[in-house]
């Protein structure tokens, strides 16, 4: 046999069981290829999600979020023309775990904790779940579930959860199934918001109590998980409260809230995150927005069969700009290559070598490559640096 072909037999074997897992737990099968050549290494992601704005008033000279606009971006990347792909916000945080396109409840914020109730079996070829509703069934599969599978760690660090127990319980919180969502509204004492905590929409992880009690938690776990590598999960969800992250203005506490909020709270825990051992090992951690203020889209997103447009009134959810900062990027690249939510699952199952779930499996779109990642660490990854 010529070499070529047997150097590509050995690379389509190591890779079977990765296709296998495609195959139960993402619906049709199509199969990822190994990571992009050049890819950055990368096995700690951190993502922090802040709240309805776009890249012009965020990142624009007068940003009333000097930190996030103009000290952050000089330590890492900028991506410009990075989208929301729908409004409001809870198709935006759904899309970023699992790939699925918003429907006319997960559009709504998802007023009622309601079922997802389905107009078709399974999953079609883009693997996306035809119905409407809120809590998608057992077989509408997540990144929270490839890690598992794959023997890696998550979790979601949702500030505030738990603060008035009488909303919702401190770990996996969120309201009854059927319930109006109170908690899409703060409270002076509680401002999480179910609507910003994507992992609680998927029956795959609220039916087992224990094990989304062990992965969705306070944001305060997250000081003490950063202490060691062993300790930080592969992939950390970062939500901060209605306040913190720019969703309110003023907040119910009397915090300004805002963007001036916003930047506080990057203020506060970036540097704790950039410190961590696993982030200077082999870290990346990107900040974006859920949506922006127009229905902009990129990356030849699509909306779910027989949906509504993702952006109400057009495509996507408008451009809301990123920022990566990680050891394999250099300080001040700044890289216009269209990217979306979808881009950004796409990326995390390419550095794990998982299967692109959902639209993240789009033709179209593409993950972070080297326009973004151009950096080596300071030293081998074998050792912190």
């Amino acid at each position: 046999m010529p070499r070529c072909r047997l150097a590509n037999l050995r690379q389509w074997l190591r890779w079977l069981p990765m296709l296998w897992l495609g195959a139960c737990a993402a619906g049709p099968l199509r199969p990822s290829l190994p990571p992009p050549a050049g890819a950055a290494p990368v096995r700690h992601v951190f993502v922090i999600v802040l709240e309805n704005e776009p890249y012009q008033v965020t990142f624009g000279a007068q940003s009333p979020a000097p930190y996030l606009a103009h000290v952050l971006p000089k330590q890492g990347a900028l991506l410009p023309n990075y989208y929301g792909i729908g409004h409001y916000s809870l198709d935006n945080y759904i899309a970023m775990i699992s790939g699925q396109a918003p429907n006319p409840a997960t559009q709504d914020d998802c007023k009622v904790f309601s079922e997802f109730v389905r107009r078709a079996p399974g999953l079609d070829a883009n693997g996306q779940a035809l119905g409407e509703g809120c809590i998608y069934p057992a077989d509408v599969r997540t990144l929270a579930d490839q890690l598992d599978a794959a023997g890696l760690g998550w979790k979601g660090y949702m500030e505030d959860m738990g603060a008035d127990p009488a909303r919702e319980a401190g770990s996996c919180g969120h309201v009854a199934i059927g319930a109006l969502d109170v908690t899409n509204h703060a409270s002076a004492k509680d401002q999480y918001a179910d609507k910003h905590d994507p992992f609680v929409y998927f029956h795959s992880i609220i039916d087992d109590p224990a094990r989304c009690a062990r992965h969705v938690v306070n944001l305060d776990r997250l000081a003490q998980d950063l202490r060691r590598v062993d300790s930080t999960p592969n992939f950390a969800f970062i939500t901060p409260g209605l306040c913190h992250d720019g969703h309110d203005a003023p907040c119910a506490n009397g915090e300004p809230g805002g963007l001036v909020s916003a930047d506080a709270f990057l203020r506060r825990w970036v540097p704790r995150i950039v410190a961590s051992p696993a982030f200077r090992r082999d870290g990346l951690l990107l900040i974006t927005f859920d949506e922006g203020t127009d229905a902009q889209a990129c990356c030849g997103e699509q909306p779910l069969p027989g949906g509504p447009p993702p952006g109400l009134q057009g495509p996507g959810g408008g451009p809301v700009g990123a920022v990566l900062l990680s050891p394999y990027i250099v300080p001040g690249t700044v890289s216009r290559t269209p990217y979306n939510h979808y881009s950004l699952l796409r990326t995390v199952e390419d550095f794990f070598g998982l299967p692109h779930l959902g639209y993240a499996g789009s033709p179209h779109l593409r993950a972070f490559g080297q326009d973004v990642f151009g950096a080596a660490p300071a030293t081998d990854q074998r050792g912190a640096r």
